[in-house]
């Protein structure tokens, strides 16, 4: 499995070696030696979450405090403009966004450390996106991000379809009302 950095201290990309021929594919999704022997952070999943979305279903951005919640995230089927912004206020990178495409083809897998928000658009039909958790969703944690404050310059892609959000989500507080209240 390759890793590679991001421009957010803590955030990984990883890059699983993929065994293919004409049968299909096999890949390695999570396997604690490997993630040990690389350097990554010792972990302890205890949940893990499964969503199917149309295109244009935009989710988030999300995140828990307390009870923050390390994401270790990928896709199966289709895929998602993936975004993530860092919410530790001690960070170096505290408030910088990162975004990628993650796609049942090309097969990348985000890593998240506790302290991020998230969220991501889907840009086809039936994707799903799968994700093991550090700490159990707790609802009296969670808080929204507004997914489209101006002061985090998300460059959302266009897409042929208007977004679809949740209540929650379009009730989302910006930064400045979390972060420097």
């Amino acid at each position: 499995m390759k890793v590679v950095d991001t421009t957010l201290e803590g955030v990984k990309v990883l890059e699983p070696q993929v065994y293919g021929d004409e049968r299909g594919f096999f890949m390695e999704t999570f396997n604690a030696q490997t993630w040990d022997s690389l350097g990554l952070p010792k972990l302890n999943f205890v949940q893990d979450n499964h969503s199917c979305s149309s295109k244009g279903v935009l989710r988030g951005l999300h995140f828990q405090e307390p009870n923050s919640q390390g994401k270790l995230i990928r896709v199966v089927s289709g895929s998602v403009f993936d975004v993530c912004v860092d919410v530790r206020p001690q960070s170096k990178t505290f408030g910088k966004c990162f975004s990628i495409e993650l796609s049942a083809k090309n097969k990348k897998i985000l890593w998240l450390p506790p302290g991020f928000a998230h969220g991501f658009l889907t840009l086809e039909d039936a994707t799903e996106l799968v994700y093991k958790c550090t700490d159990y969703y707790c609802p009296s944690s969670e808080r929204t991000l507004k997914w489209d404050d101006p002061s985090l310059n998300i460059n959302w892609p266009a897409l042929d379809c208007s977004y679809l959000t949740s209540e929650k989500d379009k009730k989302g507080l910006s930064w400045s009302q979390l972060f420097e209240s």
